[in-house]
């Protein structure tokens, strides 16, 4: 009956499954917090969205640092680039599609020294879509 909506936090449509543009458009106006609580908040809407940033626990390590007891809270150059690059996936995130069953299913990994990952896709007039 209904055509798209918002669900949990995320638009629902024909298309597939993507950010809510309101939520992710506020994240993009955010200066750099100013504190750990502030952090904490930021990271927690990216992780609310967890499943449409790639290596998100890569892009993140350098701001989870400043949680440890004997960090100092300091905004450095690296730092501040794993914040805009945060900001930067998370108002640029693909869609989700549902999948089609008459087309192959691909599954796409990554590992590192710190997570592994997995995307399961189908290829879409060439390109990889996430399901």
């Amino acid at each position: 009956m209904v055509k798209e909506g918002i669900v949990l936090g995320h638009r629902v449509s024909k298309l597939g499954i993507e950010v809510d543009r309101a939520k992710v458009d506020k994240i993009a106006k955010l200066p750099p917090p100013t504190n750990v609580k502030g952090m904490r908040s930021f990271l927690g809407h990216g992780g609310f969205y967890r499943r449409f940033i790639k290596d998100l626990s890569k892009i993140t390590r350098p701001l989870t640092q400043l949680f440890l007891e004997y960090a100092t809270f300091y905004f450095s150059k690296e730092r501040l680039e794993a914040f805009q690059l945060l900001k930067e996936k998370l108002t640029s995130t693909p869609i989700t599609i549902s999948p089609n069953w008459n087309l192959p299913f691909e599954l796409v990994y990554d590992a590192s020294e710190f997570i592994v990952g997995a995307v399961l896709g189908q290829r879409v007039e060439k390109h990889f879509q996430p399901i």
